[in-house]
């Protein structure tokens, strides 16, 4: 299979050539695609040394897939281009996630729909791939109906500058000096901030609308309620998410452990009198949601939980490359 990666160099583009790897994809030509600063950057990918190339028009000559880990603006306007190379865009950003001729897919919950595609399928945004890995078993058991979530997302959600941000910001208060803020619109060092995306005129934001909608379409569950609050935390890595569901029909808390047992991808860490459950630390740089916190709610006769998942592998770019064996 040749493979191209739309924006290789950054923090996910370099994690989905990791991907590759360990997921054993067959791979006879790898072609790395970022703009013109990048060019000649080099890369090593299976004992081979490759060099980056600019992104244009006519850069997908002879791909099968393309991995999109550019950013919206650029899938937008390169997918015609991939579609017309005759390669299958496979899409990290929010650019197509909601059309309706856009697979929106995680391979353990709906794989299957990507063999619906026309020419691009859609990656889900990191905290929609997190939370519904802790609640697709659950949801085979009985169909979710409600789901009131809070967020606390890593900086390096933002990017290698969020992550530079904090630390920069941590070394500055230590030693007693200004702090600059540039990504955030507050300090986040020893902070947190409960807004992430734009604000819309309800008062959401775009992040936090994104579980609902992505929700609904990849569980295809068109009624299913979803509230969201999302937080920015002065993490490095992983997002965590406390949630409260309710289902149509109802569950022990034991079959619910169960279901979370079961489910791939997924691993329970529920046991609160040990210390065992979910955190970030233990979730970065690896594919694995951890799950636990489990009880009831009774206040939506519904149960509680909290899970955690590193936002650039699963969250991002291992879901990407796994939805490849689902073609």
């Amino acid at each position: 299979m040749k493979i191209g990666i739309l924006g290789a160099t950054g923090a996910v583009g370099q994690q989905m050539m990791q991907c590759l790897v360990e997921q054993n994809i067959k791979v006879d030509e790898l072609r790395l695609m970022a703009s013109h600063r990048s060019v000649g950057r080099e890369f090593e990918f299976k004992g081979e040394i490759l060099k980056v190339i600019e992104t244009k028009e006519d850069s997908f000559e002879g791909l099968d897939v393309v991995l999109g880990a550019a950013g919206a603006k650029s899938s937008k306007y390169f997918a015609p281009f991939i579609k017309k190379a005759g390669a299958v865009l496979i899409d990290n950003s929010s650019a197509f996630r909601l059309d309706d001729d856009v697979p929106l897919v995680i391979p353990e919950i709906n794989g299957e729909d990507a063999k619906k595609h026309n020419g691009i399928i859609a990656n889900p945004n990191c905290s929609t791939i997190i939370a519904f890995m802790a609640l697709y078993g659950i949801n085979k058991k009985s169909k979710l109906t409600k789901i009131i979530a809070s967020t606390y997302q890593a900086v390096s959600g933002a990017g290698i500058e969020g992550i530079s941000e904090l630390e920069k910001q941590i070394e500055a208060i230590a030693n007693g000096k200004e702090i600059e803020k540039n990504i955030f619109a507050h300090q986040i060092a020893y902070n947190c901030i409960p807004a992430i995306g734009t604000f819309l005129a309800d008062g959401y934001t775009d992040e936090e609308m994104k579980m609902q909608n992505e929700g609904r379409k990849i569980m295809h569950l068109p009624a299913l309620d979803v509230t969201c609050t999302c937080v920015r935390v002065p993490i490095i890595r992983s997002h965590s998410i406390s949630i409260s569901f309710a289902t149509e029909k109802t569950l022990t808390i034991e079959e619910i452990r169960q279901a979370i047992s079961s489910s791939k991808g997924v691993k329970l860490m529920d046991d609160g009198k040990n210390n065992i459950y979910p955190m970030p630390i233990s979730t970065s740089d690896n594919d694995i949601i951890e799950v636990g916190r489990i009880r009831e709610d009774k206040t939506i006769g519904g149960y509680s939980l909290f899970c955690s998942g590193d936002q650039i592998r699963k969250g991002a770019a291992s879901n990407t490359v796994a939805i490849i064996k689902c073609l």
